[in-house]
């Protein structure tokens, strides 16, 4: 049974591990990337739904985790693959579950499951295979478990000691990144660009990140609520006027460490076809997302910040939310999207090369 919070209960039958799990329950709208998903550091803590239909047909292989674990709470799926078809596959996503010890279960009702979210919010749910138990016992158990409103995640998904990076062919740049939940592939797109990325842990502070020499500070996406983070160290960065660039959890912190406030949102983000418009050019990208915060800003104009002038840069066409920040003198901007697309669309990879230009004036 996918049991949740308000009362609202799903029959089906066990994927992947059996047992009981608990955590928010959220829906991703993606068509592909299940292995990139399960993987990502941002869904820790949370029971993920799959909207799309079939789910494991490619199987599982060895190149496309997006860290050395899977992270989701739990998985909600329609209909499992009963065959693998791919040539990068190694086993089946059942197995793969069963190896990282991830109760899931499949449901005919994910499109149901998905409306009732849609209406109500994500909240709170729990995963149960295994003897019969009262309904009534196992609703009241997940309500006893934490909200996701004032989770401090970061640090229990960061990186413990720092790594390095190497930069693809001739070095350009050092940029010190911040890891609160870090894709693989994020260092590897700035690697590409000549990047030597030197990952640090999510406590690092203002000294760890000064010592690496960077030429630009990169705040990374994670799990959690915002507001339970510091950002003193982020303000140095700002002030010290050292080039930043942050996506997801590191938007969020660099509008709160602009003296905006951030908000949880009824459902979120979470998917790979998001509209974003940069308010700049008009220009529309289909996106990647994996948010269930965001920032409160103005979206009429430049406001005034403690490091100058500032707008937003992008927004959401769907609802209008905020999806990008930036400083007007142009040494600092974010997105609330994954420009690195993994999986996803391309559309933004060239946020990379702007934080590239950005750290290329600020050497000049």
């Amino acid at each position: 049974m996918l049991v949740l919070e308000d009362g609202r209960v799903f029959h089906g039958t066990p994927y992947g591990a059996e047992g009981e799990t608990f955590g928010e329950m959220v829906f991703n709208t993606g068509m592909t990337g299940y292995q990139e998903t399960l993987t990502d550091p941002s869904y820790h803590r949370q029971i993920v739904a799959m909207t799309a239909p079939h789910i494991g047909n490619t199987g599982v292989n060895d190149e496309d985790p997006e860290s050395g674990r899977v992270w989701v709470a739990g998985y909600v799926v329609r209909e499992p693959s009963r065959v693998v078809s791919n040539w990068r596959a190694t086993r089946s996503l059942d197995d793969y579950l069963k190896e990282q010890g991830v109760v899931g279960i499949a449901i005919p009702g994910t499109r149901a499951l998905t409306r009732h979210l849609r209406e109500r919010g994500a909240m709170r749910a729990g995963i149960f295979s295994g003897p019969a138990q009262p309904v009534e016992e196992l609703v009241e158990r997940v309500r006893l478990t934490p909200v996701m409103t004032g989770a401090d995640l970061a640090a229990e998904v960061a990186t413990a000691e720092p790594y390095v990076v190497p930069a693809v062919g001739a070095k350009r740049f050092t940029v010190a990144a911040v890891d609160l939940g870090i894709k693989g592939m994020t260092p590897r797109r700035l690697a590409e660009r000549g990047c030597e990325v030197h990952v640090l842990p999510a406590t690092a502070t203002f000294d760890e990140i000064k010592a690496v020499g960077p030429d630009g500070v990169f705040f990374s996406n994670g799990p959690g609520d915002p507001a339970t983070a510091d950002v003193a160290t982020l303000r140095r960065v700002l002030e010290e006027r050292i080039p930043f660039f942050g996506i997801c959890f590191g938007n969020q912190l660099f509008g709160r460490a602009l003296g905006l406030s951030t908000y949880k949102l009824r459902y979120g983000h979470r998917g790979v076809n998001q509209p974003v418009q940069d308010v700049r050019t008009g220009k529309v990208e289909i996106s990647a997302h994996n948010h269930g915060f965001a920032v409160e800003a103005p979206l009429d104009g430049p406001f005034e910040t403690p490091y100058g002038l500032a707008e937003v840069s992008h927004v959401n066409l769907n609802d209008r939310c905020v999806e990008g920040l930036r400083l007007l003198d142009g040494r600092a901007f974010s997105v609330q999207y994954h420009p690195e697309a993994a999986a996803g669309p391309h559309d933004a990879a060239y946020l990379f090369d702007e934080f590239c230009e950005v750290m290329s004036r600020a050497e000049a």
